[in-house]
């Protein structure tokens, strides 16, 4: 359309121009939209790129909290009560791949209207459009199920404005197909029109489009576990024997940032977002307390350290006030005179004793004798000095900076103390697949019985290892807090770097190893996928769908069975709403949610939004129930 208002105006301020030149430029304009063929498709290959979006504003606004609590991977602010199943507003999925897959089908028009000689030098372009939109598919059926997709954003080329609904089992086979299809074409195709500085992914290298490409499947074969194993085992099977390989190594992970400057009004393309997010929702106390068991170096990367540094427990002890029990425990000091005075920290010290997380247990917050240093911390957790006065938060929210890059920093201090703040916007950068997660797949599918060439172990392992330097890699591209400096305020501060030896060490304990039993093995699988996805809730919460972990009685990360809250009354995929008469696709929409059993519209019962599950969650395990 811009391009048909751009020949609209040139016509305009050209009417002196000879009559030909005229009816050239009308002949143009009152064409069929459809035969308006001279767009750059390089142009809207890199349209898409920067269209596409599985962890926009809204998902960490509203989905990721929903998802981070119903999977007892992060925990409410104010502590798990009996509404915690209850739905809010969603945003930001369910419809996200439209925005790629518009600008496929105008790829795919333009080239079914030129040259089939010309048209063919695009392949390359357009297999990479197709990948882009199989993610965005995949993320947004995840969720809601059945999605409009093969007569979707057709309308302008003589399509319908009421597309069906494909049924996601028939869209995973079509999205295998595409993603096989642009693996080969990528990886054959000659005489290609690919500008390096339109890819902002991976600089116009088809070889690593394809890895991801073939890596890709093994999403759609992780969520078909629990519906049909044999052919989830097949296709990992088929992706580690497929001779484009799959993403290994820093340079093959799709992990990129959209743009460095602003031009115009697209700072969201350059930092993300601009607003606040998840300050209801921190870290849970079973997670952090088992990755610092294990002296795992992404407890840093994923959460935030507490305000409590050495100078403020100083603070307190000058003033004469408690300092949370838990941190106290992790405090060397000596006691004169009735005065405190801080000496070092204990165990593991700087960083590792700045990150606490909150009780996975009902109604918490209810209980101020046992549980208030974590709850009632506004109060417990205030230091007046003079006039000044401040509340420090004694646990560890999620790294903000990880997920947006102009989000400010404010380093605690004692009130009355310096302003010492990091207000510096910085380019965002994500990750939406790596080889951690690549590896994590086979490791599991080894176990559950696929052919594939290494063991298990070696899988693991390697995951592993590529987790910690792919989030260790992104900390220090987003420039979070504490990544490289301390602000020089506390000498006792430490930075959050990754250093030499860590992974090693974390490598060396049991709960990071597997040993030969099975059923343990899969759940260290599970606890690693799920960790691993700590900064991708929609990919976690669907690992704690199809896993069944954290699982109940567990030796690593434990589900708590609550009495109050059944685990078959919490929600497992988001609310459809009740559509309107005078929709257009309204009976689509009504045909589509009984051929999936949903009963649409608002509910606060969350057992319906349990038994009612989108297709690929049909038959697996309940929430704490542990891998089938």
């Amino acid at each position: 359309m811009k391009k048909i208002k751009y020949i609209v105006t040139i016509f305009l301020s050209g009417l002196l121009l000879i009559a030909t030149s005229c009816r050239d430029d009308m002949a143009k304009i009152n064409s069929n939209p459809s035969q308006v063929t001279d767009a750059n498709i390089s142009y809207l290959f890199a349209q898409s790129v920067i269209s596409f979006e599985p962890s926009g504003y809204l998902l960490w606004f509203y989905n990721a909290a929903m998802t981070y609590k119903w999977g007892q991977m992060g925990v409410p602010t104010g502590g798990f009560t009996s509404t915690y199943t209850q739905t809010t507003a969603t945003g930001d999925q369910g419809s996200q791949y439209i925005a790629v897959l518009k600008y496929a089908r105008d790829i795919e028009n333009i080239r079914n209207n030129i040259d089939p000689v010309e048209a063919a030098k695009y392949a390359n372009m357009a297999a990479c459009v197709d990948i882009l939109t199989v993610y965005l598919g995949i993320f947004d059926s995840d969720m809601y199920g059945d999605r409009p997709f093969t007569e979707a954003a057709r309308a302008r080329y003589g399509g319908t404005l009421t597309p069906k609904y494909d049924k996601v089992s028939d869209l995973y086979d079509l999205w295998l197909e595409t993603l096989d299809n642009a693996a080969t074409t990528l990886t054959t195709s000659k005489d290609q029109i690919f500008p390096p500085n339109q890819d902002v992914v991976y600089k116009g290298d088809v070889a690593k489009w394809a890895k991801l490409a073939n890596s890709m499947k093994l999403k759609i074969a992780s969520r078909l576990i629990s519906q049909d194993k044999a052919k989830a085992l097949s296709i990992a099977s088929q992706v580690a024997s497929a001779p484009v390989g799959v993403l290994d190594g820093s340079a093959d992970d799709f992990l990129f940032n959209k743009a460095n400057a602003i031009t115009k009004d697209d700072g969201d393309k350059v930092y993300h977002w601009n607003n606040g997010f998840l300050e209801s929702t921190a870290s849970s106390q079973r997670v952090v307390d088992f990755m610092l068991k294990n002296k795992d170096p992404r407890v840093r990367f994923f959460y935030r350290k507490n305000s409590w540094n050495s100078t403020i427990v100083q603070g307190f002890f000058d003033q004469g006030k408690a300092v949370p029990a838990y941190i106290l425990d992790n405090v060397n000091y000596t006691e004169a005179g009735g005065k405190k005075t801080f000496v070092s920290w204990k165990g593991m010290g700087e960083p590792w004793v700045r990150y606490y997380g909150l009780p996975v247990e009902m109604d918490a917050a209810q209980n101020p004798a046992v549980y208030g240093d974590y709850f009632d911390y506004s109060n417990r957790s205030k230091l007046k000095i003079g006039d000044a006065e401040k509340t420090y938060t004694p646990f560890s929210g999620f790294q903000q900076e990880m997920i947006i890059g102009r989000y400010d920093f404010t380093l605690p201090t004692l009130p009355g103390g310096p302003v010492i703040q990091d207000l510096d916007n910085n380019p965002w950068y994500g990750m939406y697949m790596s080889t951690a997660e690549v590896n994590l797949y086979l490791a599991e599918f080894k176990l559950l019985g696929a052919n594939l060439p290494k063991t298990a172990s070696e899988y693991f392992n390697k995951a592993l290892r590529a987790s910690v330097e792919e989030y260790d890699r992104l900390a220090e591209l987003n420039k979070i807090p504490y990544y490289g400096k301390t602000y020089d305020y506390d000498p006792n501060e430490k930075v959050i770097d990754l250093q030499n030896g860590e992974i090693d060490a974390m490598l060396a304990n049991a709960d990071y190893q597997l040993t030969g039993n099975t059923a343990l093995d899969l759940e260290k699988i599970y606890i690693q996928q799920l960790l691993h996805f700590t900064l991708s809730p929609n990919d976690q919460f669907v690992t704690v769908r199809r896993s069944g972990c954290p699982k109940s009685s567990s030796t690593l990360i434990e589900w708590e069975n609550f009495t109050s809250v059944p685990n078959n009354a919490i929600p497992r995929r988001f609310e459809v709403g009740s559509p309107s008469p005078t929709d257009l696709m309204y009976q689509i929409l009504i045909d589509a949610y009984q051929s999936q059993g949903f009963t649409p519209g608002s509910s606060q019962d969350g057992t319906l939004l349990n038994s009612e599950r989108v297709w690929q969650d049909i038959n697996a395990p309940q929430f704490g129930q542990g891998p089938k």
